[in-house]
């Protein structure tokens, strides 16, 4: 064992540890010249420069991973197939006053990418009316529908954001009506794209801008130095200011972190320069729904974003009024703000109740069959007025619970139509296996991308969809359980868990895929004052062999071994989990948050 001020790291622990959860330990690995490279180049204790390394950082490449610049690593616009053209067709639409509308998802990626591309007509002097299809109603993404009624409003251009790559139906329509559309979008589409103006999305086939792993609102907010950039070309800025983007970085880390991208090279940047600006908060929406959260200003987290402002701003679109979310983030009105921040507020209540029964009947389902339990490549499970606004949610919930691929579809027990939301595992590419499906003929839409997807089918098709889904992933399935792994960063002892520790390791945020937040190993604690939790959380400290502690917390695993291990208070359990920072009435503290929990004696 080799011991780091503090910091333990000891291989053979972390090789052989088979969790109560079923899941394997082991330390992430990291190539010994990198480690020193990181130490030498960038003045990084070991154990920083191992967990840089094991990211996957080369040695050129810590600086700019450390302190990313949007000057280092911002892209050329060119560089995304139809850019250009996107950019152009704007501009034209805007200097011959024609009517444009934004038409957006009804996601948190769909509403900041909207609220990108309003601000930006607002500082031209611009209106640009807001069009989010109702979940319900309409479903996911551009209709001839809703074309018609674009086009009836007076609509000349329509930009899709968040949505429209794979719309070719729909897009197909407005030609034909005579109405102009650009697309932005990300998600996965086919090789044949829609017919537009424009089609910009990074993952579009025969896109070589290398920035696929973007959100709508990354994509949008290039958009936006392409249409400056343009603008200048067209001397459009000899009576006006030049909009300055920067101020609303904010909107492109909410749309980042909200729709779990990989936070490298340029989204990095774009997202951690993003909390910086969203730390000051003055947008008047994200700020009213702080306030309306019971949440304290000051320097904004992936937290902020995800667990705070994302599931409030998304709770419109699941069970409100879709665009709820959109006209938060644009508006500059603080009365109007605070309103639509109570309003979102309320919903989110709601909304958890709504997930919490479809959890729970879902659970029982799936027990009851066995299908969690099994050598699948994933689950299904269906249920009669399962919220098609909480399917997606539950899905993520259950993933969690069973480590591998989940889609839940809540059927019409009337018109027999599901309507369905799935999350995967790493390695498992979800949203191509929903594509397959939809073009052999067994959904009637389908989509997504490779963590997430949803679907629309006759629920009369369901274990049809099972089947052709588990042998699609099957060979999936393999890798990833390999990766399934818990890679942990270094084994700690409960008084080498402090706030130092946690602030040094805080140098690699902001955390998500492709950088995940550092796990930690405590070896032979004690459970003591377990409490159980409404929400099934477990509360209790972690006292090691010398008496040292640290404040912890498991979520929703009171009926789950991990959790009955931490209620029994047993001791000689070895833990794995996140160091959180615990500002509780100011005491700046840490609290280490619980991911999985094994007892060496039963290995």
């Amino acid at each position: 064992m080799a011991d780091d001020g503090g910091f333990k790291i000891d291989s053979a622990f972390l090789g052989v540890t088979q969790s109560l959860s079923g899941r394997a330990w082991r330390q992430r690995p990291a190539e010994p010249a990198t480690i020193r490279a990181h130490m030498q180049g960038l003045g990084l204790e070991e154990p920083l420069a191992r967990a840089l390394a094991s990211r996957g950082v080369r040695a050129d490449q810590g600086a700019d991973f450390l302190t990313p610049t949007l000057r280092a690593l911002f892209p050329d616009p060119s560089s995304f197939m139809d850019m250009d053209a996107a950019a152009g067709a704007i501009l034209d639409a805007f200097q011959a006053s024609a009517r444009v509308h934004v038409f957006a998802d009804y996601d948190v990626d769909g509403a900041a990418s909207a609220a990108l591309l309003v601000r930006w007509f607002r500082t031209m002097g611009a209106d640009l009316p807001i069009y989010v299809p109702d979940r319900l109603t309409e479903g996911y993404g551009p209709s001839a529908r809703a074309f018609d009624s674009l086009k009836a409003a007076g609509a000349d251009l329509v930009v899709t954001v968040d949505c429209g790559a794979a719309a070719n139906e729909a897009l197909a329509h407005a030609a034909a009506i005579d109405l102009k559309v650009v697309v932005i979008d990300h998600h996965l589409m086919r090789s044949e794209p829609p017919k537009a103006l424009a089609v910009v999305n990074p993952n579009r086939p025969g896109c070589n801008s290398g920035q696929g792993n973007l959100a709508a609102a990354g994509v949008v907010f290039v958009l936006l130095a392409a249409l400056n950039r343009e603008a200048r070309r067209r001397n459009l800025f000899a009576e006006r200011p030049e909009p300055d983007i920067r101020q609303w970085l904010d909107l492109a880390a909410l749309g980042a972190i909200c729709d779990v991208t990989a936070l490298t090279g340029f989204n990095r940047a774009l997202t951690g320069l993003g909390l910086k600006v969203m730390s000051d908060w003055k947008n008047p929406g994200l700020r009213a729904l702080l306030a309306a959260a019971g949440a304290e200003e000051g320097p904004a987290k992936s937290n902020h974003a995800g667990f705070i402002l994302g599931p409030r701003i998304n709770a419109g679109g699941r069970i409100g009024r879709s665009d709820l979310g959109a006209r938060l983030l644009s508006t500059d009105d603080p009365v109007e703000a605070q309103a639509l921040a109570l309003e979102l507020d309320a919903l989110n209540l709601s909304r958890r109740e709504v997930e919490r029964a479809v959890t729970e009947a879902a659970v029982r389902r799936v027990e009851a069959t066995g299908a969690h339990a099994d050598d699948s490549a994933l689950v299904v499970v269906a249920g009669e007025d399962w919220h098609p606004g909480v399917v997606g949610i539950v899905a993520g919930r259950l993933r969690e619970r069973w480590r591998k691929p989940v889609i839940v579809v809540g059927i019409d027990p009337v018109t027999g139509l599901g309507k369905g939301s799935g999350r995967s595992q790493p390695g498992m590419n979800l949203g191509r296996a929903i594509q397959a499906a939809w073009e052999a003929g067994i959904l009637l839409a389908g989509g997504g991308h490779a963590m997430a997807a949803g679907l629309t089918m006759d629920g009369a098709r369901l274990a049809e969809l099972t089947e052709f889904l588990n042998t699609s992933l099957a060979d999936e399935r393999v890798e990833a359980v390999a990766m399934d792994a818990l890679d942990v960063d270094a084994l700690i002892d409960p008084g080498a868990a402090t706030r130092a520790l946690f602030e040094s390791f805080e140098q690699l945020a902001p955390f998500g895929p492709a950088n995940p937040e550092p796990v930690f190993a405590l070896n032979g604690v004690q459970a003591r004052e377990p409490v159980q939790m409404n929400g099934g959380h477990v509360r209790c400290r972690l006292v090691g062999p010398d008496g040292a502690s640290v404040r912890a917390i498991a979520w929703r695993c009171a009926d789950l071994s991990t959790g009955q291990a931490l209620l029994s208070g047993q001791g000689g359990l070895n833990v794995v989990g996140r160091l959180k920072a615990d500002d509780w009435n100011g005491r700046r503290g840490v609290q280490f948050e619980i991911e999985d929990v094994a007892d060496p004696r039963r290995v």
